[in-house]
């Protein structure tokens, strides 16, 4: 949320104190006049009194993204590495009993998620927060595709039916609150900790400690063999940022992915005819819009072209021949072999055989990945 960074930027030259902590008091209390005035008045003193609230959510910690382990761990070493898992960011808080479950957005879906609900409050916490997923598996414990868990988690429509026959599964990776004590602060290896003494292992996402990255490569394999898409690798020695893509967490696939926005759509011919079909692709510019990237029409399935040619014509801005174009709102996530230098987009760059792997409802255009990303992954292939 780039208006938050300017925002506390400028509380924090007004109030002289670090920028950082009218960041994180930003995320803790929400509010932006309480946090100025606290910080105009007290200074790092005031900022500091800003706590967690069980019950009410906060915004999570994202990741970045890295080429491969050899990367990630001459980035971050030694570090947690975690199966990355395709589902549904999931923040569930406990309080004397009561389960509450957050999406990403902050958004309640407790009576989305009966089953994550049950799981949690048998467990002996007076009061915590944790971070983490919601998956639907398999019998055999592999994962659905995403479009499955998150077509679940989407529907407010016969809850129950799709529990028995659809249910999500958590599992959680960070512990942010502990029975009134707030853990952000501290370094990931105690939150793992803590997280460890007082959470089931089925209830944690897989993780291992690496310090080089043939460790880390043997278990991304792990990962993929039991269809998970990737590793995240993660700072020990890290906060918890609530709200920030940081430096402390890398993302690592194998298959390059990307959550891009659509910017236009082109109507379709023959079959497709009558449907909004080729998807113009943008990455999110730090600095404000978007860079578009590319085009793509594979991957869609007709109840997918249906529903987007809905959407799309919902958000429609202008026509241009057969190009409609939209407000970007709508992220997709995007798989391609690769990126080719283009002089006919403005980032210079296309995407070589994209394929959309579904839409991504559970993330707002500004949780997109940044042209730099791409940048980042294009140079890597270049100097390859």
């Amino acid at each position: 949320m780039p208006w938050r960074g300017a925002w506390s930027r400028g509380v924090a030259a007004a109030a002289g104190v670090p920028a950082a902590q009218v960041r994180r008091a930003l995320m803790l209390e929400g509010d932006l006049g309480t946090v100025a005035a606290a910080a105009i008045a007290e200074g790092e003193a005031g900022l500091g009194r800003f706590r967690l609230t069980v019950l009410r959510p906060v915004y999570p910690m994202l990741a970045q993204t890295a080429a491969d382990t050899a990367d990630a761990l001459d980035r971050i070493h030694p570090a947690d590495v975690e199966w990355k898992l395709d589902g549904v960011r999931l923040q569930v808080h406990v309080l004397k009993g009561e389960v509450r479950a957050f999406a990403r957005t902050l958004a309640d879906v407790t009576d989305r998620v009966p089953e994550v609900v049950d799981a949690m409050s048998g467990l002996p916490f007076e009061a915590a927060i944790l971070d983490g997923e919601a998956i639907a598996l398999r019998p055999d414990a592999r994962p659905h595709p995403f479009q499955v868990t998150g077509s679940r988690f989407a529907s407010r429509v016969d809850v129950e039916g799709q529990r028995r026959s659809t249910p999500l599964s958590p599992f959680f990776f960070d512990l942010l609150h502990l029975d009134g004590d707030d853990l952000i602060d501290r370094p990931a290896r105690e939150r793992l900790e803590i997280m460890d003494r007082r959470l089931p292992s089925g209830l944690q996402v897989p993780r291992t400690v690496a310090g080089d990255a043939e460790t880390a490569d043997r278990f991304l394999d792990d990962a993929l063999a039991h269809g998970h898409e990737g590793v995240m690798v993660k700072a020990l020695d890290a906060p918890y940022e609530a709200g920030r893509r940081g430096a402390g967490w890398l993302k690592v696939k194998r298959a390059h992915t990307l959550d891009l926005v659509v910017l236009a759509a082109e109507w379709g011919h023959g079959r497709r005819k009558g449907w909004l079909s080729n998807l113009h692709l943008g990455a999110r510019d730090p600095n404000g819009g978007f860079v578009m990237l590319g085009k793509t029409f594979k991957g869609m399935t007709d109840e997918m072209l249906a529903w987007q040619t809905e959407r799309l014509l919902e958000l429609e801005t202008s026509r241009e021949g057969i190009v409609v174009h939209v407000r970007p709102e709508l992220v997709v996530e995007v798989a391609f072999d690769g990126l080719q230098a283009s002089p006919r987009y403005p980032g210079g760059m296309a995407l070589r055989f994209a394929r959309i792997k579904g839409y991504r409802h559970d993330k707002r255009p500004e949780d997109a990945d940044a042209i730099d990303t791409v940048r980042d992954i294009f140079a890597g292939a270049s100097s390859g």
